[in-house]
């Protein structure tokens, strides 16, 4: 009898146990994955994109795991971060190892791909928007190799956001005029995206 009663007091014990390490895992869960995708954009090829379907970009102002988008720069161009603890997952199409991260002045981590911190555009209002391609001549999306695209799309004002790289050898008259659209005439303040080293924007 007395053995009995020891078998069901340890098999109660191992299930609340079991509760107790399920109900931690549950509990742990809601730290939510930073996932970088590869995808086609009909514009500019392949590109890598969040996992809602963003253009991430790079600031070409920017060398590898250095930061210098803040303040409002960063509002215009959220970086990509990911939690405390967590690091970035490759989709589809992506290599983990050219994933990382890098800490930002504010103790943030951000996703970083080829050593390239990447950015969302507050402009890109959907998935395959890349309205944020060119803007300054220096905002540009990344291939899955790590490259920079440096190809310009067309946006709804019929202008082209100019990425500078119309590289026309001999003479380069004429796409000096290109002006950086789609963040907009901001009045007040520093554009960080047309002058990422402005007062505010380092």
């Amino acid at each position: 009898m007395g053995l009995r009663v020891l078998r069901v007091r340890l098999a109660a014990i191992a299930t609340v146990t079991a509760f107790g390490v399920a109900a931690a895992v549950a509990g742990a869960a809601p730290v939510s994955l930073t996932v970088v995708h590869s995808a086609q954009n009909g514009a500019l090829g392949k590109i890598l994109v969040s996992a809602s379907g963003r253009t991430l970009y790079h600031d070409a102002s920017e060398r590898k795991n250095v930061v210098k988008c803040l303040g409002s720069c960063a509002s215009q161009w959220p970086p990509l971060v990911v939690a405390a603890g967590a690091k970035p997952v490759p989709g589809p199409g992506v290599t983990a190892s050219l994933l990382g991260t890098v800490k930002r002045p504010d103790g943030k981590l951000q996703v970083t791909y080829a050593g390239l911190p990447l950015y969302l555009f507050a402009g890109d209002a959907k998935a395959g928007d890349a309205k944020g391609q060119g803007v300054g001549g220096i905002w540009h999306a990344l291939t899955p190799s790590g490259t920079i695209v440096t190809k310009t799309v067309k946006v709804s004002s019929g202008t082209t956001s100019g990425s500078g790289s119309t590289s026309g050898s001999g003479s380069t008259s004429g796409s000096g005029s290109s002006t950086g659209t789609g963040t907009g005439g901001d009045t007040g303040g520093t554009d960080c995206a047309t002058n990422p080293g402005g007062y505010g924007c380092m």
